[in-house]
């Protein structure tokens, strides 16, 4: 997991901020700094931010609820505090912490939504934006047997065990004595331990005050600071117990929502891209087959035109090929016997073709030639070609003489 950049927002403008960096157990990789907002945000990059604002603006608390509200807790808290705030509970936000054990206790941290809409715009005007918005009392640790109290110059923070924590001035540490005693009765010694965190100097300052109150606890334990207190708040970071602020409206969108809203799109955009593929295929499958419709009927019709008598058109191209080759001729057809005449047409000068029928692979020819001879010639070369050329009759017309020679190919 990544390291930690846990930031303190000041109480005051004139105050600067406070950064610490920290492993992802809370342990400090290095000393407190302090500094404009501008110098924290050059922290960021690679850092999961945890921003903790003043205690003394976050009211923690804990109604007693149903526990088995689901989503209607958040709609059903506001209403359990109303008689407890001054202000409207429109202009509040509520953030609902997470329930310990089976108690009807719901942890909940209220804050006034133009305060907390002014602490993100000025983290966001400094370019940073959090994951996480914690009071910073609420970081304040946790003991089960002992109260927990925290001493700066201005605020002092008290925890009891099992309570929320309180965040009140520093001249009210007498009052905040009193709410981490609040409960010991029920102990079996009538009293509780209390540990105290607190700075040099305020330890000076306040010393006599919580000696003074030493007989009221069953000990108390002192630990002097020596810087910021961010060292002990970045204990409680791995821990789920503090209430992040933002919620509902103020969730934050993660780098793994923006993810999935990217993929999403992406799928969109294919699942639109493959739709257009199958309705251009459609359409030219379409197309195609009323082309193929087309052929089909221009088959038809050319086969019924040659092939006179035929009804059925199956295997078409097949039966016309063998129509073709009988009309032919086994000895070559039709075109070899013309061919063939055409260079005999040379041994007989002056011939002429009269008439031609062809049937059956055998050509009737009516020549005209300058006498009887030149037909004898001609038959004899169509012999020598291959043809068998049979002389059938031959009459004189005037100058010239006329006759008919049937030509087929040789053994027909």
């Amino acid at each position: 997991m990544a390291d930690w950049l846990l930031l303190r927002l000041p109480r005051t403008s004139e105050e600067p901020a406070t950064w610490l960096i920290a492993d992802p157990r809370g342990a400090p990789l290095g000393p407190p700094q302090a500094g404009p907002l501008a110098l924290a945000a050059a922290r960021v990059a690679g850092r999961r931010v945890c921003v903790l604002v003043p205690g003394a603006d976050v009211l923690l608390a804990e109604p007693e609820v149903p526990a088995k509200l689901g989503a209607k807790l958040q709609q059903l808290v506001p209403y359990a505090l109303e008689e407890h705030l001054a202000d409207d509970i429109d202009e509040l936000h509520f953030a609902i912490g997470k329930r310990s054990g089976e108690t009807k206790r719901t942890p909940v941290a209220v804050v006034a939504r133009a305060l907390l809409d002014e602490w993100l715009a000025t983290l966001r005007a400094a370019g940073i934006e959090p994951d996480v918005l914690y009071a910073d009392s609420d970081l304040l640790p946790q003991n089960p047997g002992q109260a927990v109290a925290l001493l700066e110059k201005d605020a002092v923070f008290v925890r009891a065990p099992g309570s929320s924590p309180v965040t009140l001035p520093a001249d009210a540490l007498a009052e905040a004595l009193a709410i981490a005693q609040s409960g010991a009765e029920s102990t079996a010694t009538g009293a509780r331990g209390l540990i105290l965190y607190t700075g040099a100097a305020e330890w000076q300052q306040h010393s006599a005050q919580v000696e003074a109150a030493r007989p009221q606890f069953d000990g108390i334990k002192v630990q002097v600071l020596t810087g910021d207190p961010l060292a002990l708040f970045a204990q409680q970071l791995p821990t789920e117990t503090p209430i992040n602020l933002l919620q509902g409206s103020y969730k934050p969108t993660s780098s793994r929502t923006t993810g999935l809203r990217a993929w999403r799109v992406a799928a969109m955009l294919l699942a639109g891209l493959l739709a257009l593929h199958v309705v251009g295929k459609a359409a030219e499958l379409t197309v195609l087959k009323k082309r193929e419709h087309q052929v089909d009927a221009s088959i038809r019709e050319t086969f019924h035109s040659a092939m006179r008598g035929e009804v059925s058109t199956a295997d078409a191209r097949h039966r016309m090929e063998q129509r073709l080759i009988a009309a032919r001729g086994a000895g070559g057809g039709l075109l070899a016997a013309l061919q063939a005449l055409a260079q005999a047409r040379d041994a007989a000068p002056g011939t002429s073709v009269q008439a031609l029928n062809f049937h059956n692979g055998t050509l009737e020819m009516k020549l005209a030639a300058p006498d009887a001879a030149s037909l004898d010639r001609l038959s004899q070369t169509l012999r020598s070609s291959g043809w068998q050329a049979d002389l059938t009759g031959g009459t004189n017309a005037g100058s010239a003489y006329e006759g008919r020679i049937l030509v087929h190919a040789s053994g027909t």
